[in-house]
């Protein structure tokens, strides 16, 4: 198998023992990128010389025999809306072009700690919002690869990086892995810190990872989650141990609830085909389940706090000159500035209401299964798609996973969405890898037969 598509838990406990050099992991990158990136355009600032730099010293340090990391000698794509010191971060934005941040945020610094090397800055829509960079899709170059971390997806979907940083704050972490057919995990918003990152609508901003499994997924947040005290979200609590939970078997076989969501209707029939057809594989493991009236109205609630916030933390750029900036976003910048305060506050105190019609569902079910999205890529590059399916679980903080199961009748990708509770990250990704094997064992005896 070539290095660059190797998994990160494997390829980190390859460098550990010397079986692969650190360099050689981000050579292999390097050329796929060099193969690859003409086409697919998922990095806005990428040096193979610096990162093949980066490798180097992390091989001398690992023969100096002073102890690595856990990402030791593991390539990262990071959006390029988190600060690097070594790199620009532009943010998708005209405003901000030639920006050179002078650190880097808590997580950069995290993954450096741990051993990675910082392969390059992915793609980002404007501003993390909605109007598209230059990426396409990987599995289909007509289509769009989601957004708003576009780069991100696409570099775990074509090889390039085996793990990627994303950000959202409605569907930008979910949506495009779903699109680019590998796995998305957005945390419990509190879990990984965000200092340092782009500020649209800290209410709702929450930064996840890209990765080819649920453990490579696992090990990521695992090295860059934890509380910081420039981040108010984060609280001081005990490591999560999200690899070691991910691999274990659950104690019972877990119960899912199929929650179609009031946008049910916006799910393309292919979508609803395949859905219908995971649920009979599951059968008396998954159960229908119907939110709460007052779910009904999240939507509109997300709106309301996500553009009022945006109003707020891109004033800079409105006032600096809106002329520069997509007419959408300028749209979306105004609309935020005429939400009433009594509007956005009672927005904000309906995510515990909703909170507390969820926990009443984890009582008895494990995890949510939904749609991460509703149909495959769209063709085009003039938008990222529709984010109606992520927009719930963002508003309310909890933990939403997307895995590549399910495939439309030309072959694209069609993304499962799993949501967990609030602040049971663990248990939502040891039920997501549990998941995969029973789709797939599933799968095997169909083919069997």
């Amino acid at each position: 198998m070539n290095l660059a598509q190797r998994g990160a838990v494997d390829l980190a406990q390859q460098i550990a023992t010397g079986a692969v050099r650190a360099e050689e992991a981000t050579a292999a990158c390097v050329e796929t990128v060099a193969a690859h990136e003409a086409d697919v355009g998922a990095f806005e600032h990428f040096d193979a010389a610096y990162a093949l730099e980066q490798a180097r010293a992390l091989d001398r340090h690992r023969a100096s025999g002073t102890p690595v990391g856990p990402l030791h000698g593991v390539p990262v794509a990071i959006k390029d809306i988190v600060d690097t010191a070594d790199f620009p971060t532009e943010n998708g934005c005209a405003l901000d072009s030639g920006r050179r941040p002078r650190d880097d945020a808590v997580i950069v610094a995290r993954l450096r700690a741990a051993g990675a090397v910082i392969l390059g800055k992915a793609v980002t829509t404007e501003l993390a919002v909605f109007t598209p960079g230059k990426t396409r899709n990987p599995r289909a170059l007509d289509r769009t690869p989601g957004g708003s971390s576009s780069g991100s997806a696409a570099a775990v979907a074509a090889g390039m990086a085996p793990l990627a940083i994303g950000t959202q704050t409605n569907g930008s972490v979910i949506r495009p892995a779903a699109f680019c057919g590998v796995i998305g995990f957005k945390p419990s918003q509190g879990v990984i810190p965000r200092t340092g990152v782009l500020r649209q609508a800290p209410s709702l901003d929450t930064v996840g990872v890209f990765a080819q499994s649920v453990e490579d997924a696992a090990l990521l947040t695992d090295c860059i989650a934890g509380h910081d005290a420039g981040d108010p979200a984060t609280r001081p609590t005990a490591p999560p141990r999200l690899l070691d939970v991910a691999r274990e078997a659950p104690p019972a076989t877990p119960a899912l609830a199929f929650v179609r969501t009031p946008v049910w209707d916006q799910a393309d029939e292919e979508t609803r085909d395949a859905f219908a057809e995971l649920v009979e594989v599951l059968g008396d493991g998954i159960d229908d389940v119907d939110l709460p009236e007052p779910f009904d109205q999240a939507h509109a609630w997300h709106r309301v706090v996500m553009l009022a916030e945006m109003a707020k933390h891109f004033a800079a750029y409105y006032e600096r000159d809106r002329s520069r900036l997509s007419d959408r976003l300028v749209g979306m910048i105004e609309e935020g500035r005429t939400t009433l305060a009594q509007d956005y506050l009672v927005a904000l105190d309906w995510i515990e209401v909703l909170n507390a019609g969820l926990d009443r569902i984890f009582e008895r079910y494990d995890a949510i299964v939904t749609p991460a999205a509703p149909g495959v890529a769209p063709r085009g590059l003039d938008s990222t798609g529709n984010p109606a399916f992520c927009t719930i679980w963002t508003f309310c903080g909890v933990p939403a996973i997307t895995l590549p199961l399910l495939e439309s009748p030309d072959g694209l990708p069609l993304g499962v969405q799993l949501v967990g509770r609030r602040g049971d990250d663990a248990r939502l990704l040891r039920t997501a890898r549990w998941l995969i094997e029973a789709v797939s064992a599933e799968s095997g005896a169909e083919h069997a037969a």
